[in-house]
Formats: structure tokens, C-alpha cells, sequence
């Protein structure tokens, strides 16, 4: 009872508001200066504020919702994530002359041997319907000297948690490119001393972008798995821009022969 009091106080203040606003915008023309001078200040206080609420609003309602972490996965699945540069807003969401080493967010981390760096990389809001992901990662590469480039994503403790030889680790994501260019994408586990490493290219040409990792083929030692990620290796970016709308990891237990 007590909410719906105040719901009908609020939509009330709202309405005579409005109605106050709406008066005061039909005789603008004819209103004394001094006193339109008046409704003028007021008017910007209040567009102001209203300007940020639609900013905000206008954000956080577009498509697709922040932290959002439904996408397609295997039903068998035991575990699936999309990392946190794709689902929310970072506190610093770009940076240009990237250097090695340079880390955006928690948990991508950018490698490269350039003498001088042009290389910029940036979050970006992801907008479009199609798009699951909130957010999509910008990498400019304008005049490039090295020999590689690199994207190393670091994958969450979850994804080392019972992981066996009867494991696939799948990838799944969205590219765009101005140039066609190869993308390889190596999964690295490091199980004790030893790090075993799987190595797919991307089938860029594919609607759907997606490897398996399979590690029936490794010499994983099962009971000393202590960490995952991954690198997504660039051939040849120079003079190139890409941007990944989503990037998601998924695993799921071979079936039984």
C-alpha cells in the first residue's frame, strides 16, 4: 500500500511538472525578459540532469545487457565463460602506442616485439541486435616492424577445476576486419614444470567462428593442471583494424566409444 502511495505522489509531482514546463514553453514569446531569463537558467539545470539520465539509461538498456553471460555452449557443458572485457565497462577502456606486456581489464593482455608501437586497443559498446556480448574489443595496427602480435587471454581458476585428457575446449567468437588476415588461436595449460599447447586457425571464412582444442593428444598430467589461457596470434596486422564482438570458452567431456 505504502509503494503505491508513493507511486501515485510520484506520477502526480511528475504530471504537474510537466504540465508547468509545457505552459511556460507555449508563452516563451510573449513571456518579460527578466522572467524568461529565469525559466531559461532553470531549464538547463534541469535539461542537464535530464541529459545524463537519458545518457546512462540509453546504455545501459541497449542491446545487449551489460554482464550479460547467455550465449550458445554445448549442453553437456561443465563450464562456459565470456571474460569480463566483453560483458561490462572497463575503468580504462582504450590506450594507444600500446606496449608489450600492456594488460585492458583483468585478464587480456597484449604481446608484441615492435621497436616503436603503433598499436592501439580499445573497448567498444557493442549495440547491434545480433550482438550477445555487451562490449567488443577494438585493435588498430597501423605500421607494424615486429615479428608477432598477440592477444593473451588468462582463463578464470574454473577452467583448470577437474580438467581431463577426455576434455574439449571450445572458442567461440566474432571477428571483423577491414583486411583479410590469419588469426591462430593457441590454448596453453600449465601442468606443473610443463605447459602443453594446442594450436587451431581460425576459420575466418566461416559464418560461425569456432575451434575445439582437443586434449586426448597432449601429455597433460591431470593432477597437477594449474592454469589456462590463451593467445589469439596475428598474421600480418599491419595496416589493419579488428575487432572481436564476443569471445567465449566452453569445455565438455568427450563422448565414450
Amino acid at each position: 500500500m505504502a509503494s503505491e502511495k508513493q507511486g501515485f505522489f510520484d506520477r502526480t509531482i511528475h504530471a504537474g511538472a510537466l504540465s508547468r514546463w509545457a505552459r511556460a514553453a507555449r508563452a516563451a514569446r510573449d513571456t518579460d525578459l527578466p522572467e524568461l531569463r529565469r525559466q531559461r537558467a532553470r531549464a538547463r539545470q534541469l535539461k542537464n540532469q535530464l541529459d545524463e539520465l537519458i545518457h546512462v539509461a540509453d546504455g545501459r538498456l541497449a542491446l545487449p545487457l551489460e554482464g550479460n553471460q547467455a550465449f550458445p555452449r554445448p549442453p553437456d557443458a561443465d563450464w562456459a565463460w565470456r571474460p569480463e572485457l566483453w560483458c561490462g565497462p572497463l575503468p580504462v577502456p582504450g590506450m594507444s602506442s600500446v606496449q608489450s606486456k600492456s594488460m585492458l581489464g583483468n585478464c587480456v593482455t597484449l604481446f608484441h616485439d615492435c621497436a616503436q608501437s603503433e598499436i592501439t586497443l580499445r573497448q567498444l559498446r557493442n549495440t547491434r541486435e545480433a550482438d550477445l556480448a555487451a562490449y567488443g574489443l577494438r585493435l588498430d595496427v597501423f605500421r607494424f616492424d615486429g615479428s608477432y602480435l598477440s592477444l593473451a587471454v588468462d582463463l578464470p581458476e574454473e577452467a583448470a577445476q577437474g580438467l581431463k585428457r577426455k576434455h574439449l575446449i571450445r572458442l567461440d567468437t566474432i571477428v571483423e576486419m577491414e583486411k583479410p588476415l590469419e588469426i591462430f588461436a593457441r590454448l596453453n595449460i600449465k601442468h606443473g614444470p610443463n605447459t602443453e599447447q594446442v594450436v587451431r586457425e581460425l576459420p575466418l571464412h566461416e559464418e560461425e567462428i569456432r575451434v575445439e582444442f582437443d586434449l586426448a593428444y597432449t601429455k597433460l598430467n591431470e593432477k597437477r593442471v594449474e592454469k589456462l589461457w590463451l593467445d589469439l596470434i596475428f598474421e600480418g596486422p599491419q595496416m589493419n583494424q579488428v575487432i572481436l564482438r564476443d569471445l567465449t570458452m566452453s569445455r565438455r567431456k568427450r563422448a565414450e566409444l
